[in-house]
């Protein structure tokens, strides 16, 4: 299977109710596709209440419903952007979802693997018909589920099934660190990562991920990787938490070093940045916003010329 190189940017994350089909949506999208993408990641969240629920709920307030994921879908089509549809699980109570888990030899009426997975491919299975019928180009089936990653005969039983509800290529966003240890990317199309690598060790990691991408013989692309504009968050770029002040420069600088770090890797097949809100800030008021998003900041520069490179 043969791609394109992927200069991508994820939109909409993390999907609120009646935000996506509105004249300000558009509006961000619009904005986006200036960069000189050719791709866009469509993100948004189901809910369960904790790790340890086995129920998922999707296309119900506080989370968009279909309507709003196809209206999405169908604009950034019309802006000549390709569409990876990555719909994801997080815990309401505010647990990163790579904590879900369960033992594996839960008894009885334990919460066990098996209920959730059955939860969790209702939920896949919902929008990888929805990517069908919307001719999405690519299919994400999980993001960062650190703990789910060793249940392999589950999540190859569920590939198996989005593959007959859905036909085009499909990915899985493993967290950085965990390349090497999902043991099931034969079952998928393309390999990818939340890279959200500290600046300082791009020179270490990259010729591990070369390393990788030879050893499992299929494309490798980052589907998360991003650096808020604040005061230290380059060391710690997947903290969205991280209290630091404003500092547009650093996010900048760390755009142009993993750039540079990526440049000339022929293994590599590009990157789906993180992210881009449905509603943006307004321009002039970018100087103050230490978010991920890059509008109006240095690093938009430096990705748009990246990407015009490619």
């Amino acid at each position: 299977m043969s791609f394109a190189y992927i200069k991508g940017m994820t939109w909409g994350w993390v999907g609120h109710a009646d935000t996506w089909d509105t004249p300000e949506a558009e509006h961000s999208m619009r904005e986006m596709a200036k960069l000189g993408i050719n791709w866009t990641a469509i993100a948004f969240q189901g809910l369960q209440s904790d790790p340890h629920a086995t129920t998922i709920r999707f296309n119900e307030p506080p989370m968009v419903s279909d309507n709003e994921v196809t209206v999405a879908i169908d604009r950034a089509h019309a802006m000549g952007l390709k569409v990876c549809l990555k719909p994801v699980v997080n815990c309401a109570d505010g647990t990163w979802r790579a904590h879900i888990d369960f033992p594996d030899d839960a008894q009885g009426n334990e919460p066990s693997w098996s209920a959730w997975f059955a939860s969790y491919s209702e939920f896949i299975l919902h929008y990888a018909h929805i990517a069908e019928t919307t001719a999405c180009e690519m299919f994400c089936i999980g993001c960062e589920m650190v703990a789910a990653d060793r249940r392999a005969n589950e999540w190859r039983s569920l590939i198996e099934r989005v593959r007959e509800v859905y036909h085009g290529p499909i990915t899985y966003n493993c967290n950085h660190h965990q390349e090497e240890k999902v043991t099931w990317w034969d079952a998928v199309d393309l390999v990818s990562t939340s890279a959200y690598y500290p600046e300082t060790e791009w020179k270490e990691r990259v010729p591990v991920l070369r390393a990788f991408a030879q050893s499992v013989g299929k494309p490798v692309f980052f589907m998360e990787v991003g650096c808020p504009s604040r005061k230290g968050s380059a060391q710690k770029p997947y903290d969205w938490t991280h209290p630091g002040a404003v500092d547009l420069e650093e996010q900048a600088q760390f755009y142009q070093t993993m750039f540079d770090a990526m440049e000339n890797e022929s293994w590599f097949y590009g990157f789906m940045l993180w992210d881009w809100p449905s509603r943006l800030y307004p321009r002039e008021e970018a100087a103050h916003n230490r978010d991920y998003c890059m509008y109006g900041k240095p690093a938009e520069d430096i990705i748009r010329s990246f990407y015009a490179s490619r």
